[in-house]
């Protein structure tokens, strides 16, 4: 029984090991590639620092939609949400004299509303939550165009410690520690991946699938609040658009989503998608440096994306893909 536990314990370790080389492997070649061919005005320590400033906004609401994504689940309101949050958290922390404390606690909890109005619509109305959540994405850019009053909502520079070091950094790892402790060490966490590996069973064991659902999108909701913050912080403004404008706002989140579903299998999704952004960033900018057309840019990394993932993820004979 010892020896089993131990050859257990260094297959998790080497599943760890792995995964991490693997990633390593995707920043440095990633970054290689674009530093070869424009070498001068690409991949310094500053470059790459800023790189990694941009990484953790994605990578925030990331790791909370990392809960509904791992359901089977998807969310079309992502840009509208975090528009809506930051415009919020603006409004009560520069209109109404709120400082610091408005910007937080209305990006929060704007966030986690529009995510609870996602999930109980999603198990209410039984039609899949792409759709649910496309029409939310509608009434939450009508929302927040109303509040700013077609009028860009800008932060002031006194109320922007969450736009730079070490603002940033401390809020997203606030952010990362809150998903592990909840992934890891809460039932919501346990529940999370009961219903996401097989829901049939997950109901036969008595889990109230409807609720875990619901809370699953007020979290992710919750997290794309504290990106919202970085996010208005960092740009210093945030203007309100409708007709799913805000949906351009949808890909980095989702694409560093998809690194923690790749890498789900190696027992490390969260640093996954932390590194996973990092790499998408690197690819960005890259082309930024390469001076591309922005449609060119999309779509070569969102082909460059597609293939990462591919090759990371391997599909058992038999199981079926959500």
């Amino acid at each position: 029984m010892g020896t089993s536990i131990a050859a257990s314990g260094k297959k998790k370790m080497s599943g760890f090991a792995k995964g991490y080389l693997i990633l390593l492997i995707l920043v440095v070649v990633s970054w290689a590639v674009f530093k070869v061919i424009t070498p001068h005005n690409f991949g310094s320590p500053a470059n790459l620092l800023q790189y990694f400033q941009a990484s953790l906004i994605a990578a925030t609401g990331a790791v909370g939609f990392y809960f509904v994504m791992v359901m089977g689940m998807f969310d079309f309101s992502i840009g509208a949400n975090i528009m809506l949050s930051a415009i919020v958290g603006c409004k009560l922390a520069v209109t109404f004299h709120m400082g610091y404390a408005g910007l937080i606690i209305g990006s929060i909890v704007m966030g986690a509303v529009v995510g609870l109005i996602n999930g109980v619509l999603y198990v209410k109305l039984h039609i899949p939550s792409m759709i649910v959540t496309t029409g939310v994405a509608l009434v939450a850019e009508s929302v927040a165009n109303y509040i700013a009053g077609g009028v860009e909502q800008t932060l002031p520079a006194g109320l922007r410690a969450f736009g730079k070091v070490p603002g940033d950094i401390i809020l997203a790892l606030v952010a990362f520690a809150i998903a592990y402790v909840i992934l890891n060490y809460t039932k919501v966490g346990t529940y999370t991946y009961a219903i996401g590996s097989n829901e049939a069973v997950a109901k036969n064991m008595g889990i109230n699938v409807n609720f875990y659902k619901v809370l699953a999108f007020v979290i992710s909701g919750a997290f794309f609040g504290m990106m919202a913050i970085l996010t208005i912080s960092y740009g210093s403004s945030m203007v309100a658009v409708t007709g799913m404008g805000s949906m351009s706002r949808n890909f980095i989140p989702t694409m560093g989503c998809f690194f923690g579903l790749a890498f789900k299998k190696y027992g490390m999704p969260l640093p996954s998608i932390i590194i996973g952004e990092f790499v998408i960033n690197i690819i960005f900018y890259g082309f930024i440096a390469l001076g591309a057309p922005t449609a060119i840019q999309d779509v070569i990394t969102g082909f460059a994306l597609l293939i990462i993932i591919t090759l990371t993820t391997k599909v058992n004979k038999g199981e079926i893909v959500k």
